[in-house]
């Protein structure tokens, strides 16, 4: 993993960023939690990518209010695969 940003997909719309936050301070100092309102998902940046990487393998697939969740490395901006919506 190069990155120390994480995705983090399938969110009830209800989880708050302190609920995120504490969730992902086991695995180490959390610089920055931006959830997307009403979107479902939201980012969480570790202090660096060996923590990211621990919290990575931990919580993806584990259940917070009853939602599976999706954790992976985010992806930067341009590195989007472009879609054709014709």
């Amino acid at each position: 993993m190069q990155g120390s940003k994480l995705y983090v997909g399938n969110l009830d719309y209800s989880v708050t960023t302190e609920q995120l936050e504490e969730l992902f301070s086991s695995y180490g100092e959390i610089k920055q939690v931006n959830i997307i309102e009403g979107r479902g998902f939201g980012f969480v940046e570790m202090s660096n990518s060996s923590e990211a990487e621990k919290a990575k393998e931990a919580l993806n697939g584990s259940d917070l209010k009853g939602r599976t969740l999706k954790v992976n490395e985010a992806r930067q901006p341009g590195d989007r695969q472009s879609r054709d919506y014709r």
